[in-house]
């Protein structure tokens, strides 16, 4: 006997290392703006700016709830914004090996996630 609903989601492995990649991706752009540049303006400005301009465009494309039905390629476009910005940000902060890591980690997460959207 099954408990779960049709509409009821599966939330599998990928589905949490998204999750954990997104947040790691906002959490980095937040130090970005803080350490990168000079405080307190702009640094504090953009350490509060970036991560929350990344949880925008998030909530309205990308997110399983997004206020936009968009098709996958926008959704795709939008995560590559997000994540690229931040292992950008890892590079440019003098961490190139957090940024390749967090690169290929979330190519490979979105590509597993993007074949079973296009299913």
């Amino acid at each position: 006997m099954n408990d779960a609903t049709p509409d009821t989601p599966q939330v599998g492995f990928n589905d949490l290392l998204r999750f954990l990649l997104e947040v790691f991706a906002i959490v980095t752009l937040g130090i970005f703006g803080f350490v990168a540049f000079e405080l307190p303006w702009p640094g504090v400005l953009l350490g509060i700016g970036l991560p929350l301009a990344a949880i925008l465009l998030w909530a309205l494309f990308r997110s399983p709830k997004a206020v936009f039905r968009v098709d996958p390629f926008v959704k795709a476009l939008v995560e590559i914004a997000v994540f690229s910005s931040a292992a950008i940000a890892w590079w440019v902060m003098g961490q190139p090996v957090i940024a390749v890591v967090f690169a290929v980690v979330a190519a490979v997460s979105g590509v597993i996630n993007g074949r079973r959207e296009f299913r």
